[in-house]
């Protein structure tokens, strides 16, 4: 009995402990090459960056997919590892056979940045938009910097992955180039880049035209503080006198006007859904393994307490995506199903076996599942709707290995010699007798399992909780079937008083 407890007490404990998913989180892992070559078409960068890249990749062990890509200025390769390849490894191999074959490279090329990638992280478990509540509160770029902060302020909460910002708008000097007067002055960009590197320790970068179509934009913001410092900058001395930057172009401080990149939301105020506006989205990611719904509660806990400081902004915020919740309702949705279909078995039993015989049988089941959940916790799985599954699955075998001991206990305590044999006699007689025909099918149902385990790619790691989860089941109802269930039987189960011309035979 204390056996038995201590078993339940076990389950109970690693079903609290285990992380919480609503899916099985599955790694899939690659890396990105990327090459810039300053000045190349797109034609030129296929041909002497990505293609050789390609071909040198594919060398690798363990890469499935690879994908370039070729634009202005720079090539892309993304490589796509097996599902299942050590991922620190892969990423190793990656980056040893990228810089081995840099001599291959064009002239001109600048040094490969290899960056590995992860899908499993990079899917947020919660994600939280966060807006100004009136169109005269807080602006895009201290609307960033306050999401920035809270995002900051999240480096101490365990089991996070990755924080992840969208719809940003970040400060920045920006610099218009009237390209008529750069003429006049007999310019050229490079001069102007040369003279900014004076001002900046980091090198201004040229960007693409703006939404308005506007042409040249530099984004610097490092020791320079006033738009001053920027206008009074001496580019060129021309018909002798000095030309400043601010006679050739238009510099003001404001956000990145190059990023054509904006995130937006509407939620409904009272009956009606407000206009659309600007929002900049926070996301949460978690390491696989880690409980997604600790996570979202860590984080949303933290927010709340910001909520006040908000508010004081200007800034409204809404959760609109909470995997850490919803992981919690599936997981609770599915434990609630379990715990029916033990109940219709524990009457579906007590009506064919009998109220003694079903309650036998419904008993040992919460121990089986204990042991199962037990192992799965400390195995290191997590639970899930996969997981749940494979309980549900198994919930329906394992209950025969006992339904087979305790049918033949019932059947020696009736047979016509049972008066001439102790009790305890009798019920080691019964489990002895079925011991190998229950064994041969238990052996035989986990057999069906192994196949499954040997499934590749995507589907076998989505579906690996189930040849995991049940052959132990299997194993752990065995085991119940030969230790508790003769023990409750001894406790609950009496021998009938047998009068002359009664058929004994009879169950």
């Amino acid at each position: 009995m204390i056996l038995g407890i201590t078993l339940i007490t076990l389950g109970i404990v690693a079903l609290s402990l285990m992380p919480r998913e609503e899916d099985p989180q599955i790694s899939i892992s690659g890396g990105v090459v990327v090459v810039s070559m300053p000045g190349a078409s797109a034609a030129e960068v296929e041909q002497v960056v990505v293609r050789p890249l390609e071909r040198r990749i594919k060398e690798i062990k363990g890469v499935e997919h690879i994908y370039g890509v070729a634009s202005d200025n720079v090539g892309i390769v993304n490589v796509m590892y097996y599902i299942g390849e050590n991922r620190e490894a892969s990423n190793l191999k990656l980056y040893d056979k990228v810089m081995q074959n840099m001599d291959q490279l064009p002239e001109g090329a600048l040094t490969p940045l290899v960056r590995p990638f992860d899908i499993d992280i990079d899917i947020p478990i919660l994600s939280i938009a966060f807006y100004a509540k009136t169109p005269q509160g807080v602006d895009n770029v201290n609307l960033y910097k306050r999401v920035e902060a809270f995002r900051n302020s999240l480096g101490n909460v365990d089991n996070v992955a990755k924080t992840e910002i969208k719809g940003e708008h970040k400060e920045q000097f920006n610099i218009e180039i009237d390209l008529s007067k750069l003429s006049a002055y007999h310019l050229s960009l490079e001069q102007i880049v040369g003279a900014l590197k004076s001002l900046t320790a980091s090198s201004p970068e040229v960007k693409n035209r703006t939404q308005e179509g506007k042409l040249i934009v530099f984004g610097v913001k490092n020791a320079l503080e006033r738009v001053e410092d920027i206008q009074n900058l001496i580019v060129a001395n021309f018909g002798g006198s000095v030309v400043y930057l601010k006679d050739i172009a238009a510099i003001h401080l404001g956000d990145d006007i190059q990023n054509k990149k904006s995130a937006q939301i509407s939620y409904k105020q009272g009956e009606t859904m407000t206009p659309l506006q600007d929002q900049v989205t926070l996301s949460i990611s978690k390491l696989k393994g880690s409980n997604a719904v600790v996570i979202a509660h860590d984080v949303l806990k933290r927010l709340e307490a910001s909520k006040n400081e908000l508010d004081k902004e200007g800034i409204g915020y809404i959760v609109t995506r909470n995997y850490g919740e919803r992981a919690n309702e599936a997981v609770n949705e599915l434990v609630f199903h379990l715990l029916i279909s033990i109940v219709i078995i524990a009457l579906l039993l007590i009506f064919i076996l009998g109220w003694r015989e079903g309650l036998i049988v419904t008993l040992t089941v919460p121990a089986i599942l204990a042991i199962t959940i037990f192992i799965a916790y400390m195995s290191g799985q997590t639970i899930n709707r996969i997981t749940l599954f494979a309980f549900l699955l198994s919930l329906g075998l394992l209950v025969d290995d006992v339904i087979v001991v305790i049918e033949n206990i019932h059947r020696h305590l009736h047979s016509k010699d049972s008066q001439d044999k102790e009790m305890d006699e009798l019920l080691i007689e019964a489990t002895d007798e079925i011991g190998a025909p229950t064994n041969l099918a238990t052996i035989a149902i986990i057999l069906t399992m192994v196949p499954m385990a040997f499934v590749g790619q995507m589907m076998g790691e989505f579906m690996k909780p189930i040849p995991l989860n049940v052959p132990v089941a299997m194993l752990s109802s065995l085991l119940i079937a030969y230790i508790f269930t003769p023990f409750l039987a001894r406790k609950f189960l009496k021998k009938p008083n047998h009068t002359k011309g009664e058929n004994h035979g009879k169950i």
